[in-house]
C-alpha cells in the first residue's frame, strides 16, 4: 500500500469526531539490541484466574448500557438486562440436550441478533464454537465439520438438510428477528431462548482451553483452523475493543456501533460478540450489506461507529459523492480492517467525510484481531497507518531472506508475539510450527515498516493468500478444485489487482492433450464447488505452471505473466 503522510489537522474538522485523551507515546519503543518493537501504550494487567471463561469475563465488567442488539431491519432489540439470561438459557439448553464441554458446534448463519446469543451461550457451556460463511458450499461445510468433528450447528432452515444429511443434528435460527415462534421448525430454537436460565457455568473450563476454530489460509497453503483460547478471546475484549474504547473522551454507552462485517469473520466476532457487549454499547445489526439500507440505519439509529473493510469504505464515499454526506451527522468514527486501502481511496474519504475520524488498524485470526489500531488526534491525523501496537503485543520487522531484524524507516516481515496469539493450527503441527517459532513469534506473512513515531504501514504481502473484499481465499482450496476438472492438466491460483474488491483469484490453467474448455465454463465449475466469493473471475491458458526444484507454485512469476498480459 502507498503511504498516505501525515497531515495536520483541516479547518473542517467538526466537534463530532472523536476526542483521544491526552495521548503521548514513547521513542523507546523499539530495541536496536532485540530488533523487539514493544507498544507505545502502558501494558494493561489481564484477569489471572486459569478458571475463567470468555463469558464471565465480559459480564465481569459493569457498565449502565440499556439497548444491547437492535435489528436494523425490524427495530426488534435486546436489552442488556435481558442478554445473561438469554445466555444462560442457550447453555443451560444445550447442556439438556446432551452438549458437553469441549464438543465442538458449528455455527453456519447470517449475521443477526441471535449471533451473540448463541455463541455466547456455547462458550459460557464450555463448549467449542466454529464458524463459517453462509455462503459456503455444501463440501466446504462438510470438510470443516469433519476436521473439527462437529456435534451440532446452528445454521439456517435451507441448510438443515445439508447438514442433516451428513449426520449433523441441526437448531433452525430464525432469520427473521420477528419470528413465529410456533412454527414448528423454529421450536427448538424458540425453547432454547425461553428455557431455563439459571446455569452456572462449570468452574473446569479454563482460560487455556479450546473456546473457538476459525478458518484462514494462514500464511500460506490450504485453509486452516486457527484454534483460540478463552485466553486469547480475553486478550481480544481487554487489548483491543476495551483499550480502544479507553482512549476516548466520550462514554461507550453513548456510541452505536454498526455491526455490517460478519460475526463468523474474526474481525466481527471479536468486535461484536465478545468486545462491545463488555462495554454497554449498543450494536445495530444488518444481515447483509446494502449501500441504501446502511445509509438509512446510520441515521434512523443513530450509529456513531462503522467497523468495515475496504469494500464498505468504498461504498460509503460512492454514497458521499452522491451528495449524502451530509445525512450522517451522527457518524464519529469510520474504521476498516481485513485488508488494507489505497492512498486515492483514504484522500477520496477524508475529501467526502471531513467531520468522520478514519481510522485503520491490523490484525490477524491467528492473532485474535489483535494487532494495531489507528490513532488521530486533534492535530496530526496518521489516515494511512494501520496504528500502533496494542498493549502487551510485541513485533519484529524482519528480512524475509537474511533473518536479520531491521529498525524503523526498513521494510521486511512482520513477526508479532503476545497473550492474543492463537494456540496452533488444528490438528496440522507442521504448519503450526512454521508459522510459530520456538520463542512464540507468530510469523504474519505480510511486509511491513514502522515509522520513527511507532505507526505500522502495510507494504504487502509475502503470503500467498488473495484478499477479496476483506475475505481470505486460499489459492490452494481452489487448485485442487480445478484439479479435479477433467480437462485440466495442471492450475495454479494468484491473485490480481482490483479497485473494487481489493484482490480477484485468476487461474492458470494447463489444458490435458487433446482437450477443451473455454474460459466461462471453467469459471462456472469452480463456482458450483465455492463460495461466490471465493469463484475464480480470470482464467489464463498457458503451457506450463511456473514451480520451484521442490515442486512449489512460483506464483510471482504468475503474477509477471499477468503484468505482461494486461
Amino acid at each position: 500500500m502507498a503511504t498516505f503522510s501525515k497531515t495536520h489537522s483541516q479547518s473542517k474538522q467538526s466537534n463530532n469526531q472523536p476526542q483521544l485523551k491526552n495521548h503521548s507515546s514513547s521513542h523507546m519503543f523499539y530495541s536496536n539490541k532485540t530488533g523487539v518493537y514493544t507498544s507505545t501504550h502502558p501494558p494493561i494487567t489481564l484477569p489471572s484466574d486459569p478458571y475463567l471463561d470468555v463469558v464471565s469475563h465480559i459480564f465481569s465488567n459493569k457498565h449502565e448500557g440499556e439497548t444491547a442488539l437492535v435489528d436494523a431491519a425490524s427495530g426488534v432489540s435486546i436489552l442488556y438486562s435481558q442478554l445473561q439470561p438469554l445466555i444462560k438459557s442457550v447453555a443451560s439448553g444445550l447442556h439438556h440436550m446432551g452438549v458437553a464441554q469441549g464438543d465442538v458446534i458449528l455455527i453456519l448463519l447470517p449475521n443477526s441478533i441471535y449471533y451473540p446469543i448463541i455463541v455466547l451461550g456455547v462458550l459460557y457451556l464450555g463448549a467449542v464454537v466454529t464458524t463459517t460463511n453462509p455462503l459456503s458450499s455444501f463440501s466446504e461445510v462438510k470438510k470443516q465439520a469433519i476436521a473439527c468433528h462437529v456435534s451440532m450447528a446452528f445454521t439456517v432452515m435451507d441448510k438443515a438438510d445439508e447438514l442433516n444429511s451428513i449426520g449433523i443434528p441441526t437448531v433452525v435460527v430464525p432469520e427473521n428477528a420477528q419470528f413465529d415462534s410456533n412454527q414448528v421448525e423454529f421450536a427448538p430454537f424458540y425453547k432454547l431462548i425461553s428455557g431455563d436460565g439459571d446455569f452456572v457455568a462449570s468452574r473446569t473450563v479454563r482460560q487455556d482451553d479450546t473456546a473457538a476454530i476459525l478458518y484462514s489460509s494462514g500464511t500460506t497453503g490450504a485453509s486452516k483452523g486457527v484454534v483460540l483460547s478463552h485466553r486469547n478471546l480475553i486478550c481480544g475484549v481487554e487489548l483491543f475493543v476495551r483499550f480502544e474504547a479507553s482512549q476516548y473522551e466520550f462514554r461507550p454507552e453513548e456510541n452505536a456501533y454498526l455491526a455490517v462485517v460478519p460475526m463468523f469473520h474474526i474481525y466481527g466476532l471479536v468486535l461484536f460478540i465478545v468486545g462491545i457487549l463488555s462495554l454497554g454499547t449498543k450494536i445495530v445489526v444488518m444481515k447483509k450489506f446494502s449501500v441504501d439500507e446502511n445509509l438509512r440505519c446510520v441515521d434512523r439509529y443513530g450509529v456513531t461507529h462503522f467497523p468495515g473493510v475496504p469494500t464498505l469504505v468504498t461504498a460509503l464515499i460512492k454514497a458521499g459523492k452522491g451528495g449524502v454526506g451530509e445525512r450522517l451527522r451522527s457518524l464519529k468514527q469510520v474504521s476498516c480492517g481485513a485488508a488494507p486501502l489505497s492512498t486515492r481511496t483514504i484522500e477520496e474519504f477524508v475529501h467526502c467525510f471531513p467531520q468522520v475520524d478514519f481510522i485503520q488498524g491490523y490484525g490477524m485470526s491467528e492473532s485474535t484481531a489483535v494487532g494495531t489500531r489507528g490513532f488521530n488526534t486533534q492535530d496530526v491525523h496518521n489516515y494511512a497507518s494501520a496504528g500502533l501496537l496494542a498493549p502487551n503485543m510485541q513485533a519484529k520487522v524482519v528480512d524475509w531472506v537474511t533473518r536479520l531484524h531491521l529498525p524503523p524507516g526498513k521494510t521486511g516481515e512482520l513477526w508479532l508475539r503476545g497473550p492474543a496469539i492463537m494456540k496452533e493450527y488444528l490438528n496440522n503441527v507442521e504448519a503450526t510450527s512454521s508459522t510459530i517459532d520456538k520463542d512464540g513469534w507468530l510469523h504474519t506473512g505480510d511486509i511491513v515498516y514502522f515509522d520513527q513515531d511507532g505507526y505500522l504501514y502495510i507494504v504487502d504481502r509475502v503470503k500467498e493468500m488473495i484478499k477479496y473484499k476483506g475475505f481470505q481465499i486460499a489459492p490452494a482450496d481452489l487448485e485442487d478444485v480445478l484439479a479435479s476438472h477433467p480437462a485440466i492438466l495442471d492450475a495454479a491460483v494468484t491473485g490480481i489487482r482490483d479497485e473494487e474488491a481489493g484482490e480477484i483469484p485468476v487461474a492458470f490453467v494447463v489444458m490435458k492433450p487433446g482437450a477443451e474448455a473455454s474460459e466461462s465454463s471453467i469459471i462456472d465449475f469452480v463456482a458450483k464447488e465455492v463460495a461466490p466469493y471465493k469463484k475464480v473471475r480470470r482464467v489464463m491458458f498457458t503451457n506450463m505452471i511456473p514451480r520451484s526444484a521442490a515442486g512449489k507454485i512460483l506464483r510471482r512469476q504468475l503474477k509477471d505473466q499477468l503484468d505482461s498480459r494486461l
